[in-house]
């Protein structure tokens, strides 16, 4: 299906720091039509790099987001070139383009649902990036939703994660990218590389991929791909920095650090992780999982790591429908 996003103009947003992004716009895609009643919306938050089709395996007809029953609000975030980055605004473009926080991305889409009267939300649904969204919609809007179902998520950014955020951002800035289209793509080969098939996969996909000789061929047409449409590399090194600095214990008005923020979440949880995530270790859901009051922790099937919540594996999507479905019935108050 192509579903084309809408800019929704949501006016100056004042961030955690105290800067403000002048003119901020959040770009969004709404799926099925709302209730009468305003209880059947569902707010998609996208992952580190990712859009509003981040989740796409998950929404529409006889999936768990099935847009005959659900209005699907699936987001853009701060940052991803799309919703306001350093790339597309015009009143503070590139480096003048003010830092934000995975709590200011929180607080865009709270201002978007606003924008569109929408009081309160069904559920809050994201992977990776978007999954830790969910879980600090659950701290920092802990009235405005019914549940939330967290994909990959974690609760503060370990320091494994961040290395690995670190070194994508010195191989984007290791080269002036800007001036010579060789080692442009000498940068992008290597955080592709080092993204997709070190930190998104794990030691047993790529041992098979090795076996039948095609790492180096999907390397080359994810290359291929990606140079045809590069991201820009301010918004990746934007949205990591968010990334890299997330800790739910540090919430305003949270007293107690991480443990006690997961305590206080009463919303009904739903997390979903992977053995072998490399970029999300799956011990980062299960930590937060044990500490949210009557959370449900669910193991992905999967031995492709940080892309098992993706649309690469029939086996995975179609798991990932089934039990997402069965939480979101156990909820809906039709």
């Amino acid at each position: 299906m192509d579903w084309k996003p809408i800019k929704y103009p949501i006016g100056d947003l004042k961030l955690e720091s105290g800067e403000v992004i002048q003119d901020c716009q959040i770009s969004a895609c709404i799926h099925g039509e709302p209730s009468q009643a305003l209880n059947n919306v569902v707010l998609v938050a996208a992952s580190l790099g990712g859009n509003h089709r981040r989740l796409d395996f998950l929404i529409g007809p006889d999936r768990a987001l099935d847009t005959n029953r659900y209005c699907v609000i699936a987001t853009d975030a701060l940052g991803n070139g799309l919703s306001s980055s350093p790339s597309n605004s015009t009143l503070q473009p590139g480096h003048t383009f003010p830092k934000f926080s995975i709590r200011d991305m929180v607080a865009s889409q709270s201002q978007l649902l606003d924008l569109l009267s929408i009081s309160r939300l069904f559920c809050v649904i994201g992977a990776s990036m978007g999954g830790m969204q969910a879980l600090q919609w659950a701290v920092s809007h802990r009235n405005r939703m019914d549940c939330i179902v967290a994909l990959t998520p974690m609760a503060q950014t370990p320091a494994w994660s961040q290395a690995i955020t670190l070194i994508s951002r010195q191989l984007l800035g290791a080269h002036d990218m800007w001036q010579d289209e060789r080692t442009s793509t000498e940068a992008w080969r290597c955080w592709i590389a080092l993204l997709d098939v070190i930190a998104g996969s794990t030691p047993a996909t790529i041992s098979k991929r090795l076996r039948t000789n095609e790492l180096q061929e999907l390397l080359e047409t994810e290359v291929k791909s990606l140079i045809a449409n590069p991201p820009d590399p301010l918004d990746w090194i934007w949205q990591t920095l968010a990334y890299d600095q997330y800790n739910l214990g540090t919430t305003p008005g949270v007293e107690g650090g991480t443990t006690a923020a997961l305590n206080s979440i009463s919303t009904p949880t739903l997390i979903l992780a992977a053995p072998g995530d490399l970029m999300n270790p799956e011990s980062e859901a299960m930590w937060a999982a044990e500490h949210i009051p009557g959370s449900t922790y669910c193991e992905i099937p999967s031995e492709k790591g940080h892309q098992a919540a993706t649309s690469i594996g029939a086996t995975e999507v179609n798991f990932m429908n089934r039990r997402i479905a069965t939480f979101l019935d156990e909820h809906f108050a039709s």
